[in-house]
């Protein structure tokens, strides 16, 4: 609704083996690990770039501590429990819906709202369809620590 503040991690809640997540590749100060929940960034990331796209107020964002895959270098979205969060505000008078579907190794999240909004859209670097190959950075001391 009007002035909501949505939180990532408050939605989501925490990932745990009871909660239906499984082990997946998680990114731990800049090295590939192995962690439960892993993968949960791509979410974050995908509404991170379609929440963006919409123009709603970005109150909270971390980027991972190397580039990752599945959007361009710059327009991720880092989230773990406890730590790095997503958090935006509906700065419109209008409240918004926000429908998230994956399949098929695709994630789409589509923002909607009133036509009575005004707004103008902005321009998201989209991802290509071929896959860059990974890059490793070199870890900095004053990375936090990030989940995928």
């Amino acid at each position: 609704f009007p002035g909501e503040v949505f939180s990532f991690n408050k939605v989501v809640g925490i990932r745990t083996p009871s909660r239906g997540y499984l082990p997946a590749p998680v990114i731990v100060r800049g090295e590939l690990s192995e962690g439960v929940g892993g993968g949960i960034c791509q979410v974050s990331s995908t509404l991170f770039n379609a929440i963006d796209r919409a123009g709603l107020k970005i109150v909270q964002r971390y980027s991972h501590s190397r580039n990752v895959p599945y959007v361009p270098p710059g327009r991720d979205a880092t989230v773990s429990w406890g730590g790095p969060d997503f958090v935006f505000e509906n700065a419109y008078n209008e409240p918004i819906l926000i429908r998230a579907f994956s399949g098929e190794g695709k994630m789409t999240v589509s923002v909607y709202s009133s036509e009575f909004i005004e707004y103008k859209p902005r321009e998201v670097p989209s991802m290509s369809r071929r896959l860059p190959e990974e890059t490793k950075d070199e870890p900095h001391d004053h990375d936090p620590v990030s989940r995928d």
